[in-house]
């Protein structure tokens, strides 16, 4: 089976908040979480827990956790086996903060849009 690819976001601006995200943690929590990246890309639609959840409205997380440190990657499918990474985030709450997934459904939309597609449409 044909592997997905795997993009980041990219804002208007050009920032990647997903690239920066991952940049800015520590060389273990960096390392589980470029394994759970090509575990996305291994296993697209069928990745599930413990590795990705589904959110809300076509948004998932990337899981992972490195002794008492949990992070989180928000992505959403596009068209043609692509995973588009938006943000992430430090977990310190049993749920995931609703602002991070209302970040991921804003990037979500912004993506769709500038790609020319209804967001109305399930992609």
């Amino acid at each position: 089976m044909a592997e997905f690819e795997v993009e980041f976001y990219d804002t208007t601006d050009g920032d990647k908040p997903a690239k920066d995200f991952l940049i800015s943690l520590d060389n273990k929590m960096r390392a589980k979480m470029a394994s759970m990246i090509s575990l996305l890309q291994e296993n697209g639609y069928n990745l599930r827990e413990p590795y990705s959840k589904h959110l809300s409205e076509g948004i998932f997380e990337l899981r992972a956790k490195v002794g008492s440190d949990i992070t989180r990657v928000m992505y959403f499918f596009y068209i043609d086996r692509r995973v588009i990474l938006t943000n992430g985030f430090v977990k310190k709450t049993k749920k995931t903060p609703l602002k991070e997934l209302e970040k991921a459904k804003k990037y979500r939309q912004d993506y769709l849009r500038r790609k020319g597609v209804d967001d109305g449409r399930k992609v």
